[in-house]
């Protein structure tokens, strides 16, 4: 897990800065059913997922322990527990559906995702959309 800390310092009499820091999951490559059209409704096509999000430090010392930070191993096992559960129409939903995965989690500020469908034409590398949402 690549995990960057902001160096923000509070002086004193200040409020405490809120201190964030990046939870990534880069180039995820999985098979699923997705698409509108007749022969996408038929085959499993790859997709490839990008996860971005800003989470906020816990208060006080750290320990070296999972429960102390979001977990990526979580956000993947639940990307392919949602795509088990059979075909989406839009890239649009899958992404919305990871972004809600995310924010689950209330030290999730924020979630960029991006997912491309990698096989659609033979002249791009992929096609997709990349979408941020965050805690309202």
């Amino acid at each position: 897990m690549f995990v960057q800390r902001s160096q923000a310092e509070t002086q004193p009499g200040e409020a405490p800065v809120r201190r964030l820091y990046r939870i990534l999951v880069r180039d995820l490559v999985l098979k699923c059913l997705i698409g509108i059209h007749a022969h996408e409704l038929l085959a499993p096509q790859r997709v490839r997922i990008n996860v971005d999000m800003s989470v906020l430090e816990q208060a006080g010392p750290l320990s070296d322990d999972i429960a102390n930070v979001v977990s990526y191993e979580d956000v993947i096992d639940g990307i392919k527990a949602m795509l088990a559960e059979g075909h989406i129409n839009l890239v649009e939903t899958l992404a919305e559906k990871i972004a809600d995965l995310c924010l689950v989690d209330e030290r999730v500020e924020t979630a960029r995702i991006r997912v491309e469908k990698l096989d659609v034409y033979a002249e791009a590398a992929s096609v997709g959309i990349e979408i941020e949402r965050g805690r309202k």
